[in-house]
């Protein structure tokens, strides 16, 4: 007769494994002897390391018992649904490692090459990071919601890096994100922001400006750039006054007579 210590040391267990078992109810617990102790049959040593071998395949401990009572044909079907099972887990886990992978590699989280590519591009421009990422936690959500959009307009966008006017933009933009609100450079940066929607509107059409993205995305990816970079409230109050509004959808605005005294007073401060 064995000691518990014995049992799991011939079947290449551990104590707490055999408990474990016992536990489950996939391997009987002995009678004890008369000084408490548990004694074990060599019937046990291969009951247990057949339980081992299943559980270590990766065969779920609630199913152990039912393989093990199986006549041939019932293991055959029942090894073969968990084989299927362990597969589709490796794919899951192979899925989270490329996520993982995607993860270190910074931008490449939730995006399409192209995007990354975009935001790379960004970066050679000498644009600055804050913005960069604006760009990116905007692109995310866009994405996930409507990829075949956002496949659409990372098109446009990228077609549109390549205008002088916009290029400048960003890198205006930059310069202006630790500025303060009556800061000048705030003002000149609208006014060529402003003279560059027109023309892209009156060439294009508004449509073409104001990217047709469903409102809860917009109020969303408003938000995030808000958050991460409040000047940019500032510059759609002064974008406004000159015509348009909106940072995620621009839309061309009638700024109206307060809105003209307004830009006036505005040009008035830059100059003093």
């Amino acid at each position: 007769m064995l000691t518990i210590g014995e049992l799991a040391s011939l079947a290449g267990a551990t104590v707490r494994a055999v408990r474990h078992y016992h536990a489950k109810g996939l391997l009987p617990e002995p009678e004890r002897d008369h000084a408490g102790y548990r004694r074990y049959d060599a019937e046990t040593v291969v009951e247990l390391i057949k339980i081992r071998t299943l559980a270590e395949a990766g065969v779920p401990l609630a199913r152990v018992r039912e393989l093990l009572d199986a006549d041939e044909e019932e293991f055959s079907a029942a090894a073969t649904d968990i084989d299927g099972r362990l597969r589709a887990e490796i794919r899951q886990r192979q899925r989270h490692r490329r996520q993982i992978a995607c993860l270190a590699a910074g931008d490449n989280v939730a995006l399409p090459p192209e995007v990354v590519e975009f935001l790379d591009h960004l970066r050679a421009l000498g644009v600055d990071e804050r913005i960069v990422q604006v760009e990116r936690d905007g692109w995310i959500p866009l994405v996930a919601r409507t990829p075949e959009r956002a496949r659409e307009l990372m098109a446009r966008k990228r077609e549109q890096i390549t205008h002088p006017p916009l290029i400048d933009f960003y890198l205006t933009m930059s310069q202006t994100l630790d500025r303060a609100d009556d800061d000048p450079m705030l003002n000149e940066l609208v006014d060529k922001m402003a003279i560059y929607l027109t023309q892209l509107a009156d060439e294009q059409g508004e449509d073409y400006v104001s990217g047709g993205i469903e409102p809860s995305l917009v109020d969303l990816l408003d938000t995030l750039a808000f958050d991460a970079a409040p000047q940019a409230r500032r510059l759609i109050e002064l974008l406004t006054k000159r015509g348009w509004t909106g940072w995620t959808k621009l839309e061309r605005v009638d700024p109206g007579r307060d809105g003209t005294e307004l830009e006036a007073t505005d040009r008035c401060q830059s100059r003093s």
